[in-house]
């Protein structure tokens, strides 16, 4: 026992003093572009917030990752919460955060519309007669997603948008600010599109795009492709040469970013980047997943991507770039700063769910044994292989 709490001591140690990037400089000078969602992007007058009296919320999603955890800040804070979804899963659960009080609480205090969001004439019948002072898409990928909401409900006090860091192209000078040139061809030119849809309507929004989400529930496989494979003991395929630098921001740190928008003057017509504070490689995700789990650091095996044909898949959970953000402007504007470090929040992560035993999805390790069987046996892959591409 005692042997097993050095060692747990010797990586919480490794991970205060081994696992905290660099900090790099935010202070580079940016020229600003022409197009108007950057021009509108600039911070606002500085004027003092005033606590939010309680508010009548839509919130669309709500039952998943992001909107789970708001849901029950903004309820807690007073609010009057009504979830927005297709009602086809059970609106409330009991997430690892939850007393058995706090949880009853939730429960009883949230309403719920049933309603396909995509579908017109069904929401306006299903919104007819109801009023709210503010709506949380938390949801939404199309523009026309968010006309139909407006359609539907007239006038609405406040519209605050989750976007995502994705929409920013690509750059030579980091870290992304908000008043950043987008990307039209992204992924997420869809959340662009409703960026610019609300700033063409005569409502107050609010737009937030967050980088890297991870934390208990976490849909998209971050922290848990890590800690799959820390818990299998097997090596972490870590592309190129692992100092690719990113960032990663907490579920809760976010969820508090978009009550602190609520009822917020300066935060009208405004985007703001949110994630963590500091930078993280693709190495120091992965030793700190480790040390977050309590097991010593994971071999670690670099390859390129170029040498293989994943046929689709996924080989690594991460965009193979460096992609990070400023969130000064947040900081500043909107008297928040991130709770969880990187190590803190994926101990949080790990305790509180995969190390509970539950996770989204199956482990796959497919392309883990291509990229392990040719850096341990290349002759081998190469003389089984049709083809002499990539062979060294």
């Amino acid at each position: 026992m005692q042997a097993a709490n050095a060692f747990a001591g010797s990586c919480n140690e490794r991970a205060a003093c081994l696992l905290q990037p660099s900090k790099f400089g935010c202070r580079h000078t940016f020229k600003l572009s022409q197009v108007s969602r950057q021009r509108r992007a600039k911070a606002s007058l500085s004027v003092s917030a005033a606590a939010s009296s309680p508010k009548e919320i839509l919130m669309l999603g709500g039952t998943r990752f992001i909107g789970v955890y708001l849901a029950r800040q903004l309820i807690e804070q007073g609010h009057s919460v009504t979830l927005l979804t297709r009602g086809k899963k059970d609106v409330t659960f009991q997430i690892p955060d939850d007393t058995d009080e706090s949880y009853a609480n939730y429960k009883s205090a949230v309403k719920h519309v049933a309603s396909d969001r995509k579908d017109k004439e069904m929401l306006k019948e299903k919104l007819a007669g109801k009023t709210f002072d503010v709506v949380y898409d938390m949801n939404g990928r199309e523009a026309e997603e968010a006309d139909i909401v407006l359609g539907a409900l007239g006038d609405v006090g406040q519209y605050i948008f989750c976007s995502s860091a994705g929409v920013y192209l690509k750059s030579h000078q980091m870290p992304h600010h908000e008043v950043d040139a987008v990307d039209p061809k992204s992924r997420h030119k869809g959340k662009l599109d409703t960026e610019d849809l609300l700033d063409s309507k005569s409502v107050n929004w609010t737009s937030i795009r967050p980088v890297y989400i991870y934390g208990p529930l976490n849909y998209n496989p971050v922290e848990e492709w890590f800690f799959h494979r820390i818990k299998a003991g097997r090596p972490i395929p870590v592309p190129n040469s692992g100092q690719q630098v990113t960032q990663l921001g907490h579920v809760k740190d976010l969820a508090t970013a978009f009550v602190k928008v609520l009822d917020n003057s300066k935060a009208s017509k405004q985007v703001y980047n949110i994630s963590g504070e500091r930078f993280v490689t693709f190495d120091g995700i992965a030793k700190a997943c480790a040390a977050a789990a309590g097991v010593a650091e994971p071999e670690l095996v670099h390859y390129n991507p170029k040498d293989f044909d994943f046929g689709g898949k996924k080989a690594f959970p991460l965009r193979e770039q460096h992609f990070f953000t400023s969130i000064q402007k947040a900081e500043k504007e909107l008297d928040w700063r991130p709770e969880f470090g990187l190590y803190e929040g994926l101990k949080d992560s790990y305790e509180k769910d995969f190390g509970r035993g539950t996770f989204r999805k199956e482990a796959d390790f497919s392309t883990d044994d291509q990229i392990l069987a040719k850096a341990r046996y290349p002759q081998m892959v190469c003389q089984e292989s049709s083809s002499e591409s990539g062979c060294k």
